[in-house]
């Protein structure tokens, strides 16, 4: 149950009645705190009948409403109907313990606005002690003692109960979201009995039960939304991975990605350059899920961009590096190989602050790395790039790019166990020495690195194999 019943406890004594005109100074002739374990049924069939038909329709009006908000509202404005009160307030405890009005309604059904003012003290006892209470006013002393928003509302009858609920799952928090319904009346002959407490207590056990499977409701429909968002973004994201070209002659092409969640801050893709030339490029934005996977794509359209309107290669780094420093995203940054492919073999390269490929030679049957680079893009606007490396492919050599996710997979229960360099650069002199096409090469690289971290990775694995036919 979200209400703690005490009624296990041996019974407290009724209070003792206080004569009217109570002294200031006092602690108020009628202010009394009621035991969540009091008893709502008496044993008068007839009373009690009535008791549990009223309380089960109260709650069933609230069952009714169709949304938080209507449900909030339904709530007061039944609690002021239930124990024929002239005002009702849901009251929630900030993160400091102060009350802070949720919901304020007349009995015609207004508003009352946020600003209302209500017994603060009487709340304040019952958030404190999670305790029912009531309070008759029978002086301006009495009123006075229960606090100067009584005198001034000249109060006759108030009553508060304290509504519990379990925190939302996931918060730091481990304690209970806490709040009161509060009522009261100015009617000189209105005064809350203990059967009225009693039934007002039994109807916030159930308010609470409402209340929190509406939010678990609400939290389950929020789930299901950030599902689609995130299916949709992987749509979105797969529908921007190019498609390899399949009519370079003389180059041999393929590329494989898998994100780590849903989206992913990896990328590669294939342009067609002006000059005829092809640039393969791969890049890798700090991080991964939905923020990186926004920059990914943006990124990835603007250097296409650049690439398709002429732009040199080093040019179009250098304006994407702009675009990147200007969005000011806090310790976020693009690492990227761009390899411009001409037809004879020659490969120039532009590493920003990116692994740098592995080249296998079919002529020495050995492995080879190219390391020179500059710095990441998004660091400095103002940094110039330009052509890091040129290499020469000939035919039935490889060059494999990839991103970091690949190498620094781990083994199961085994951080420090590191797929590695040393392993890919055996790996990829193994495959490369058989006359497999890029397409077998990249696959068998990424199925070796899944099977080497149980398919569990942390990063985006991304990866693109160029070999010269």
């Amino acid at each position: 149950m979200f209400w703690k019943k005490k009624g296990e406890s041996a019974p407290k004594p009724a209070p003792e009645p206080r004569k009217s005109g109570g002294s200031a100074g006092s602690a108020g002739a009628s202010d009394t705190g009621g035991d969540a374990g009091s008893p709502l049924l008496t044993g008068d069939s007839n009373l009690d009948g009535k008791s549990v038909e009223l309380l089960l329709a109260v709650i069933a009006r609230i069952s009714q409403a169709s949304d938080l908000e209507s449900k909030l509202t339904e709530i007061v404005d039944r609690s002021i109907e239930f124990a024929t009160a002239e005002r009702g307030l849901l009251i929630l405890a900030d993160a400091t313990g102060q009350p802070i009005v949720r919901v304020a309604r007349s009995r015609e059904g207004q508003n009352l606005g946020a600003d209302v003012r209500f017994s603060s003290s009487i709340v304040k006892k019952v958030l404190d002690e999670n305790r029912p209470r009531k309070a008759t006013v029978n002086s301006d002393s009495e009123a006075l003692d229960l606090g100067r928003s009584v005198y001034d509302l000249k109060l006759r009858a108030v009553m508060c109960v304290p509504i519990s609920t379990p925190p939302p799952p996931g918060e730091a928090s481990g304690g209970p979201q806490r709040g009161a319904l509060y009522i009261d009346s100015r009617a000189a002959t209105r005064e809350f009995t203990e059967r009225d407490l009693s039934l007002f207590a039994a109807l916030s056990t159930h308010i609470s039960i409402a209340l929190q499977n509406e939010r678990l409701h609400l939290d389950s429909l929020e789930k299901t939304r950030l599902e689609q968002s995130l299916e949709l973004a992987s749509a979105v994201q797969n529908s921007l991975m190019p498609q390899v070209p399949k009519d370079r002659p003389g180059w041999d092409l393929a590329g494989w990605y898998r994100p780590a969640e849903r989206t992913s801050g990896d990328f590669f893709d294939f342009v067609s350059l002006k000059t005829s030339k092809l640039a393969v490029v791969i890049g890798d934005v700090s991080g991964h899920g939905i923020g990186p996977a926004l920059i990914t794509a943006s990124a990835q359209g603007s250097l296409r961009s650049y690439l398709r309107v002429g732009q040199e290669p080093a040019q179009a780094l250098g304006l994407l590096n702009q675009d990147l420093c200007e969005r000011d995203e806090a310790g976020m940054f693009l690492t990227l190989l761009l390899v411009v492919l001409s037809n004879d073999g020659r490969c120039d390269l532009l590493n920003a602050g990116h692994h740098g490929p592995l080249v296998w030679r079919a002529k020495t049957r050995s492995v080879e790395s190219v390391d020179a680079h500059g710095p990441a893009l998004g660091w400095v606007a103002e940094t110039p790039y330009s052509i890091d490396a040129s290499i020469e492919l000939e035919k039935g050599d490889v060059l494999l790019a990839f991103t970091d996710g690949l190498i620094e997979s781990h083994a199961p229960g085994d951080r420090d166990r590191l797929f590695g360099i040393e392993r890919l650069r055996m790996l990829l002199g193994e495959l490369a020495s058989h006359p497999h096409d890029a397409q077998t090469i990249s696959r068998s690289i990424a199925e070796a690195a899944l099977s080497f971290s149980a398919a569990k990775h942390e990063d985006d694995i991304t990866l693109v194999v160029v070999k010269k036919a």
